[in-house]
C-alpha cells in the first residue's frame, strides 16, 4: 500500500498538482512526504499534532501511524520539522526529538501571536486530533488541551512559507455522531487550499 501511496503521488506531482490528502491514519504521511522529496529537494514539514508520532516502533511496527516522522528524520527526506500542539510525550519519544532535532511548540509554549516562517517550499501535515477534543470529539486518540479551531486555523493564515501539499489525517466519522469533527476537517481543507493557491 505505501508503493502505490508514494507511485500516486509521484504520478500526480509530475502532473504539475499540488495534492492534499485525506486519511486514514497518519502512517499515509511518510509514503506521501517521500514523493514530495523526489520533487522537492529542501522541504520542510509543519506538523500539527497532539502526538510528535515519532517512535522508532509502536507496538512492533516501524511503519505505524506512531512513527511515520522517524521514518521521515531517518531518510532526512525534509530539511525541518516543526511540531505544534504537542501535549503528551514519552521519554522515547523526547530522545527521538533531540536525536533528529525536531522543532517542538508544545501547547505550554503555545504564544497567541506565534507566527512560522520557513526559507523553504512546506508540506503541512495536520492530525485532528491536534484540536482539543471539544473542538474535534471525532477522534480516536483524544487528548484534552489542545488546539482551539480558531488557534489552528490563524497559524496557517499567519504561515510566512509557500505551501506545496498537506494531508488531513486521523479522522474517524464513527467517532464523530454531530459531524463537528467532519465540519472542521472541511474548513481547515479550506484554509490549507486556500494557502497553497497564493
Amino acid at each position: 500500500m505505501f508503493s502505490l501511496i508514494e507511485n500516486s503521488v509521484i504520478t500526480l506531482l509530475n502532473d504539475g498538482l499540488t495534492p492534499i490528502a485525506l486519511g486514514g491514519d497518519h502512517s499515509i504521511t511518510y509514503p506521501i512526504v517521500r514523493a514530495f522529496a523526489r520533487k522537492y529537494r529542501h522541504l520542510s514539514i509543519l506538523h500539527f499534532d497532539a502526538h510528535p508520532d515519532i517512535y522508532d516502533s509502536y507496538q512492533g511496527n516501524r511503519f505505524s501511524h506512531a512513527s511515520p516522522f522517524a521514518r521521515i528524520m531517518e531518510e532526512r527526506l525534509v530539511k525541518r520539522l516543526v511540531q505544534v500542539g504537542v501535549r503528551t510525550t514519552t521519554a522515547h519519544q523526547r530522545e527521538q526529538i533531540k536525536r533528529f532535532g525536531v522543532e517542538v511548540i508544545s501547547m505550554q509554549e503555545l504564544k497567541d501571536d506565534l507566527q512560522l516562517e520557513f526559507d523553504t517550499p512546506v508540506y503541512i501535515s495536520f492530525d485532528v486530533d491536534g484540536l482539543d477534543p471539544a473542538f474535534a470529539p471525532g477522534v480516536s486518540h483524544r487528548e484534552p488541551g489542545g488546539l482551539s479551531t480558531r488557534q489552528a486555523i490563524d497559524l496557517i493564515q499567519r504561515l510566512k512559507a509557500k505551501v506545496v501539499g498537506a494531508d488531513i489525517v486521523e479522522f474517524n466519522p464513527r467517532m464523530d455522531p454531530l459531524h463537528i469533527t467532519g465540519t472542521v476537517c472541511a474548513k481547515i481543507l479550506k484554509e490549507i487550499a486556500a494557502r497553497m493557491l497564493e
